[in-house]
């Protein structure tokens, strides 16, 4: 098996990193309506509009990138397409957004290096606490966050339309 490696993405990274977001989130459009999925996927392609509040992190094999994550450090706002359900987390909490996987090399651990990657950089910043948002679609990552320990937060879950719930998770660090 090929060795991945986890680093900060360079710009020249973005592009590669795009193609894995388009393909990794694709399997979720059915589920979100379509004023919903618009937004939600101009915002999952911007990876310039957050660059300034978030660190992209990389998973590289092969020379390929094959993973994404964007990390916020504590003190950063991690905003979604609206301000009016944009993320409220503690100032002092990390959070991260948006991790990717290149579906066709899925189950390789790649996920869950990515979140280790943003666990070592919210203990390194202090933060007592890492959150991050998800859905019920996403279930395989839910598994895996869940199996990490991270922990339902439902004071910090919020919907984005009357049929989405998109849910809080935290891991106390």
């Amino acid at each position: 098996m090929s060795t991945v490696s986890i680093r900060v993405a360079a710009e020249t990274d973005f592009d590669p990193a795009r193609r894995v977001l388009r393909a990794a989130y694709a399997g979720y459009e059915s589920s979100f309506p379509e004023a919903n999925w618009v937004p939600y996927l101009k915002d999952i392609l911007d990876l310039e509009g957050r660059a300034d509040a978030s660190e992209l992190l990389v998973a590289e094999m092969d020379g390929e990138i094959v993973g994404c994550v964007s990390y916020f450090p504590p003190g950063s706002k991690a905003s979604y397409p609206s301000d009016a359900f944009s993320e409220r987390w503690p100032s002092d909490w990390a959070a991260f957004r948006l991790l990717s996987v290149d579906p066709q090399i899925g189950g390789r651990g790649i996920g869950r290096q990515l979140t280790e990657a943003c666990i070592e950089r919210a203990r390194q910043g202090g933060s007592p606490a890492l959150g991050l948002h998800t859905t019920a679609p996403m279930a395989i990552a839910r598994g895996m966050y869940e199996r990490m320990g991270f922990k339902r937060a439902p004071q910090y879950d919020f919907r984005p339309g009357p049929t989405v719930l998109v849910e809080a998770y935290r891991l106390s660090l």
